[in-house]
């Protein structure tokens, strides 16, 4: 018997949707603004995943220029049907005041790492769109429907329509099937047809601390639907000491064993010291995580084995164990022609022009571009925080002619909230290394009139960042043998969405490598390797 611990995606991995193709299985998740759209992991046994795809990879797919911080991708849903795989998906263009401007999509591809199609528009009525694909042959869409009239619940139902895959468009009449219960917020919408009936499985409660999985079923696509009757499925909402919080936002699998399983969302707050047990519930420095139950049937109702709560360990598939190669190295060299796909950059794909791996074969070069605070064309290559306790180290060679070129290590979480180490220049002392940070927009340089000279002899600038926990710190060498650690310490949970602008936000923590030059001259950085190193603690 295999056990699996939870979570199975660590580090931003948020909105699972899982889908089975024979005995493989697949989760696609969010990605908000970064770019390539929409991570797609594969297992053979529910516990061992690897990065399989990033499937919206090309302008045409995805163009998230200008985007909000913690829009574009919200929530996509894979599913495998007639022979080939649909992904539906949402770009969001405003998320802030009375509107979420959100254009839904639909991409087809017979491999799940071929090239996916261009995409089909289908509305932009709300956003968490999913395709059900009906026995007799007929597919629907679900989605939200967001209702933006002042002092109406924005919530509006969940509507239903027929999709036409031979017109390649939506169809027919489109109905609100279900309101939602009291718990309100209702999104997420996943359709099930098993034994007789359709279940409808929903989020509710928003994406924090109360977040939970409500199921409601009918004989009827178009309903009634009668919700569980303890309902909610899933949820950590009463259950403030379980290290699994913010249980919700789910999706159902039944393996080729026969066996049910349930994905869900979660996070693993940081508590803050002397701070109440429920609220603030603590800081989720990785985001929000993807999770595994198993899932029992009993009445025609799905319950989640173990009550409804998180489990952080559970009794694996009936599925021999299937292990993979890790799907990134510790330290990349760049020696190969493309980027590793746990790099990511932001809103769009950067060209040749600004990122590339050929002009100075062995490196990373990055020609600089515009500030860590730009929605458009920052030249910033990132990967997630996926473990409470890591390295990240680069070494990187730039001359800057002005202070208006900087590029360095930076630990990210969106363009309001970021700190950078970084080499820039000073009209006094030449080149330089300085901090740089942000703080919900407000900005700060630690080592202002302190910067640390760099050598005229030194042509490569070693850079660190070592993540405990609960604070990091960034530490420089000039000859990647003698390190001097710089004395000012970082708070973790200010790279957290349950922190920036008080909450609301949906990505997390990024570390990687960025060049900027603001004086338009295209200054260039070239970063010789990235290491990325989980400490034990």
């Amino acid at each position: 018997m295999t056990m699996i611990q939870n979570p199975i995606l660590t580090g931003f991995n948020p909105d699972p949707s899982i889908c089975r193709a024979g005995d493989d299985y697949y989760i696609a998740v969010s990605t908000f603004e970064w770019f390539p759209g929409v991570g797609i992991y594969h297992s053979k046994d529910l516990k061992n995943w690897r990065l399989a795809s990033r499937p919206l990879n090309r302008l045409s797919q995805l163009n998230m220029i200008g985007n909000p911080d913690s829009g574009g991708i919200w929530a996509p849903a894979l599913s495998f049907s007639d022979g080939k795989f649909w992904l539906i998906y949402t770009d969001v263009k405003v998320t802030d005041g009375q509107w979420k401007d959100s254009h839904n999509y639909l991409v087809t591809c017979d491999t799940i790492d071929g090239e996916w199609s261009d995409p089909i528009h289908l509305n932009s009525s709300g956003f968490d769109p999913s395709l059900f694909h009906d026995d007799d042959g007929k597919k629907y869409l679900v989605n939200m429907v967001w209702d933006h009239r002042v002092s109406n619940h924005h919530f509006y139902g969940i509507v239903l329509q027929e999709y036409s895959v031979k017109e390649q468009k939506l169809v027919g009449k489109k109905e609100v099937i279900f309101k939602g219960t009291d718990i309100k917020l209702t999104e997420a919408p996943h359709l099930y047809k098993i034994n007789g009936y359709y279940y409808l499985l929903t989020a509710e409660g928003g994406t924090k601390y109360d977040h939970q999985a409500t199921i409601a079923r009918s004989k009827k696509l178009w309903g009634s639907y009668e919700v569980h009757p303890e309902n909610p499925l899933i949820t950590s909402m009463p259950y403030p000491r379980n290290p699994l919080q913010k249980a919700g936002h789910a999706s159902i699998v039944k393996t080729h064993t026969n066996e049910w399983f349930l994905v869900h969302l979660t996070g693993r707050p940081l508590p803050k010291g002397g701070h109440p047990l429920l609220d603030p519930r603590g800081y989720c420095p990785l985001g929000r995580e993807t999770a595994i139950q198993r899932m029992e049937w009993k009445n025609d109702w799905p319950y989640i084995v173990g009550g409804n709560q998180p489990s952080f360990e559970i009794e694996g598939p009936a599925i021999e164990e299937v292990t993979w190669e890790q799907d990134y190295v510790e330290k990349d060299d760049f020696d190969a022609n493309t980027l590793n796909p746990h790099f990511q950059t932001l809103r769009i794909p950067l060209g040749e022009d600004i990122v590339s791996l050929k002009d100075n074969p062995g490196h990373l070069r990055l020609y600089g571009k515009e500030s860590l605070t730009s929605r458009f064309t920052q030249a910033h290559v990132a990967r997630r925080w996926q473990h409470f306790s890591f390295t990240a180290e680069t070494r990187v060679a730039f001359e800057p002619e002005t202070f208006q070129q900087s590029a360095g290590l930076v630990n990210y979480y969106n363009t309001q909230n970021w700190t950078s180490l970084q080499i820039s220049w000073n009209e006094q002392k030449g080149k330089i290394l300085e901090l740089m940070t942000c703080d919900n927009f407000t900005f700060d340089q630690p080592l202002k009139g302190e910067e640390i000279v760099i050598p005229d002899h030194v042509k490569y600038v070693y850079l660190r960042v070592d993540v405990k926990t609960t604070i990091y710190e960034f530490s420089y060498s000039f000859d990647g043998t003698i390190w001097t650690t710089i004395p000012v310490q970082f708070d973790s949970y200010k790279l957290s969405d349950d922190y920036i602008q008080g909450g609301g936000f949906f990505t997390g923590a990024f570390v990687g490598m960025q060049c900027q030059d603001t004086s338009g001259q295209r200054k260039f950085a070239d970063f010789d390797y990235f290491m990325y190193k989980e400490n034990q603690e």
